[in-house]
């Protein structure tokens, strides 16, 4: 029996939202790409919830379209309704959310993956990956199959041939280092590539639960990947076990929307991409609808508890705290009457409703009777049922913070794979991971972003030095540096990276220039603007109910009052220039919050230094005398790059930073 064999440069497991992101980072950087997916339906499927950002989800999806993502672009062409989180508090955790068409996105973005320069789509298992350890030639290839990359194409035929087309990857006797070199698929077909992004999502040995039925199939019935999670292991990957879920769909004909509260969009809609124009986003947008639980509904959960697959011991992989069941809900949080309810068009195209806040994995028959119970459902009928679903996934501890395997070279992992939750947590991950595949195939030093940078590197960061032992979601309040990493400043603080990596534009850089000049001068202006004390004034300020003026100011000293700012104050500044509304933004936020943000800048001074502090990687931590026993075990199982993740990784204390740092100096000269 003959198999097919083809080379690429970057292999892609997985079509979710990670691998789309990781896939066209690769190709749009000049890398022949192989995206592999277990069907083309698959391609930015949103399994679950129907919507894109929210509080602290909404940052990632900015930084990610300043790096050059493609998400936020995507949801600016196919949402229908968006709106500004957590308006009433700071700008700091202001977070743009908006309700997809979901049918729409996934075709959306499924066009863009199709006509990408570069990008190839593979509906095909992938049950394997390739080493340079391994015998990659069991059987007869076609001797017809020729290298996808470079100008020169290359016949594959035999193990001479491997080191024509990846010299670097083949097994020598200098450097023992293992490295990918290729996957293997369900047909046996053999990709050679030399770079390999796993991207599986929640696909790997998967199993869907509700009640007693227990199906191993994928999201959505999606065939589930049975082998890929062996060979992993093989190679001495350890992956662990965790579980989401979602709740049922209920057909909108059978809703009583009379008895909820309607939920309703921004009127001026704030793009997601900064290259998106605001005018091409006001658009009449759909409603959702706001109901709650209730004690009837608490009942029916109490008495059919132990039929839960949570409770009866039938899943006993570990789920997201933040994101928990009702059925959990209602056990852990007894002393709430009602939890709130959100119904959510799925589309345009359909009458399913989403019904967010009621994720469940109860028989079909407790579904029912507890959804009817919900004021307005009472008549529902289910589209789609309610499950649970288990996966293999990995522990990113084995990661170094650029996404690449620190024990295999040219592997690298993004996604809901590495233990994450969300499709923005997701995407953030696939777009470093191809980055990074890419600068690993050019030679160049690869994209970290630290925790002061991006939000981005906080979620990396934790990934990779904390101990996760449920699936990581993203919130604000992991973020120490919130007040600098706002989702409205994401392009000043991230495009120079894009563009440092070939993501970002010439001409996208130019016009930041123009916008962070823009931003300096009429900062700049308004400290110098005179205010005195005519009656035009006092009535401005008497309006929006702020002290009279006893004397002259400054207009920037106006705009600091908390209950005025910047765009409240037009009427007494005749020679303010016509800025666009996010020079504006930024100009208001900076010196509202001046004092604030230069000293989080000199705490962020403070910390870069020790992040900056490499540690080499060939260290014998057994070697470090005075260092506790815990602190060594943890720093041997983590491997940390710098001074600073190690500091970061539980059990490791200050005192043992120091140890560490006093035992680099003398034996290595200096760290960093």
């Amino acid at each position: 029996m003959a198999y097919v064999r083809e080379k690429y440069d970057v292999v892609v497991v997985g079509g979710g939202h990670a691998g789309c992101e990781a896939a066209l980072a690769c190709a749009r950087l000049g890398f022949q790409t192989a995206m592999f997916v277990i069907s083309c339906e698959s391609i930015a499927m949103m399994p679950c919830n129907p919507n894109i950002g929210g509080s602290s989800k909404g940052h990632l999806v900015r930084e990610l379209d300043a790096l050059g993502g493609e998400m936020g672009k995507n949801i600016d062409k196919t949402f229908i309704q968006s709106k500004m989180l957590n308006k009433s508090k700071g700008p700091a955790v202001h977070s743009l959310r908006a309700q997809a068409d979901k049918a729409k996105y996934s075709a959306s973005m499924r066009r863009i993956i199709e006509n990408q320069e570069n990008l190839t789509v593979k509906q095909q298992e992938v049950t394997g990956i390739l080493t340079n350890h391994d015998d990659v030639l069991e059987g007869e290839f076609l001797d017809n199959c020729y290298s996808s990359t470079g100008s020169d194409v290359h016949k594959v035929s035999d193990n001479s041939e491997l080191s024509t087309i990846n010299p670097e990857n083949t097994v020598n006797t200098v450097d023992n280092t293992e490295k990918i070199i290729g996957v293997r698929t369900s047909s046996g077909a053999v990709y050679l590539a030399d770079a390999v992004i796993l991207c599986t999502g929640v696909y790997l040995k998967s199993r869907c639960i509700y009640g007693d039925v227990s199906m191993h199939t994928g999201p959505n019935g999606l065939m589930a990947a049975n082998y890929l999670s062996d060979s992993l292991r093989a190679h001495g990957i350890e992956l662990t076990r965790f579980k989401t879920g979602t709740p049922a769909r209920i057909d909108k004909r059978t809703i009583d929307f009379s008895k909820m509260e309607e939920q309703f969009g921004d009127k001026k809609v704030v793009p997601f991409s900064f290259s998106t124009d605001p005018k091409d986003v006001q658009i009449e947008q759909e409603s959702c609808w706001l109901t709650y639980t209730n004690e009837d509904t608490h009942r029916i959960i109490r008495d059919n508890i132990d039929r839960s697959p949570l409770y009866s011991g039938v899943i006993q992989s570990t789920g997201p705290r933040y994101c928990p069941s009702i059925e959990d809900k209602v056990v852990r949080f007894s002393d709430k009457p009602r939890h709130q309810v959100f119904i959510e068009p799925e589309g345009s195209y359909t009458n399913e409703m989403y019904i967010d806040g009621m994720s469940s994995s109860m028989p079909e028959d407790v579904q029912v009777a507890m959804y009817r119970s919900v004021k307005g459902l009472e008549n529902a009928k289910i589209v789609r049922n309610a499950y649970a679903i288990e996966y293999d996934c990995l522990a990113p501890k084995q990661l170094k913070n650029t996404l690449e395997f620190k024990n295999l070279s040219g592997l690298f992992s993004g996604g809901q794979f590495n233990g994450s939750s969300g499709y923005e947590e997701a995407a953030a991950q696939g777009l470093i991971a191809g980055i990074n595949a890419a600068m690993y195939l050019k030679g160049e030093e690869p994209l970290v972003l630290l925790r002061s940078d991006a939000y981005i590197g906080v979620l990396i960061d934790d990934l990779v030095t904390k101990e996760n032992h449920e699936p990581y979601r993203m919130m604000t309040s992991r973020a120490e540096y919130r007040l600098l990493l706002r989702q409205d400043n994401a392009d000043l603080r991230l495009r120079k990276f894009g563009h440092r990596v070939g993501l970002i534009t010439d001409e996208q850089m130019e016009q930041l220039t123009v916008k962070e000049k823009r931003i300096s001068e009429e900062i700049e202006r308004v400290k110098h603007v005179n205010i005195g004390t005519s009656e035009k004034i006092q009535n401005i300020l008497k309006i929006h109910n702020s002290t009279r003026l006893e004397s002259g100011t400054t207009l920037a000293d106006l705009i600091r009052r908390p209950e005025l700012d910047y765009e409240k104050l037009a009427d007494i500044d005749p020679h303010r220039p016509d800025y666009p509304d996010d020079v504006a933004e930024q100009v208001n936020i900076e010196l509202k919050y001046e004092g604030y943000i230069e000293r989080q800048k000199r705490q962020v001074h403070q910390s870069s230094k020790m992040d900056m502090k490499k540690i080499p990687a060939d260290i014998d931590y057994d070697q470090v005398s005075s260092l506790r026993l815990e602190a060594r075990q943890k720093l041997k199982e983590f491997r940390p790059q710098n001074i600073g993740q190690a500091g970061r990784i539980a059990g490791v204390t200050p005192a043992d930073v120091s140890v560490l740092m006093v035992y680099l100096r003398k034996t290595r000269g200096g760290i960093g």
